[in-house]
Formats: C-alpha cells, structure tokens, sequence
C-alpha cells in the first residue's frame, strides 16, 4: 500500500510542476493542485486504510488492562489488610466546653 501512496504523491507532484512552468500556469495553481489532487486524498485513504488496525490495537490494549485488573483483584483478595494503611482506631471522645 505504501507503494501506491508514494506513486500517487510522485504523479501529483508532477502534475505540480507542470502546472507551475507551463506559460498559462501559476505556483498557486501548483500548490492546489498538489494539496487537492495529492495530499489530501491520500492523508484521508491511509487514515481510512489504519482504521481497523487502530481498532485492533485498541482492543487488545483493553483486553491486556482487564486482564491486569483481574490479576491485581486476585493477588488483593488473598490477603484484605495487605494494602499498607493502619487500621482505623476508636474516636477519641470530645471534651466538653467550659
């Protein structure tokens, strides 16, 4: 696919400077034809070509974060007041206002 891509930008940029010497052509209408004709459409088919592996890669960064909660739930459990905290003690009981 990058092939393809890399073709089409070297078709465009000729079409470029094509349009940028010809006597009737001016290097603003090079510089669109080269955005509209070349970069964009291209910019937009690789985004929409990376979509699924995006998706993919989303998924499994997903799944692998499940699967560590799951493991830091179970390595918890076995033992409750593992977590490193004091216990909480008795509320020390007010003293009255004089």
């Amino acid at each position: 696919m990058h092939l393809v891509v890399i073709a089409w930008l070297y078709v465009t940029l000729m079409m470029a400077v094509a349009e940028a010497t010809n006597t009737n052509g001016t290097v603003l209408g090079a510089v669109f034809t080269f955005l509209l004709y070349g970069l964009m459409p291209v910019a937009l088919v690789v985004y929409l070509m990376g979509a699924p592996g995006r998706r993919k890669a989303i998924r499994e960064r997903e799944a692998a974060e499940r699967e560590a909660a799951i493991r830091a739930a179970a390595a918890n459990s076995a033992a409750p007041d593992a977590g490193g905290e004091s216990p909480a003690g008795p509320i020390p009981p007010m003293r009255e206002k004089e």
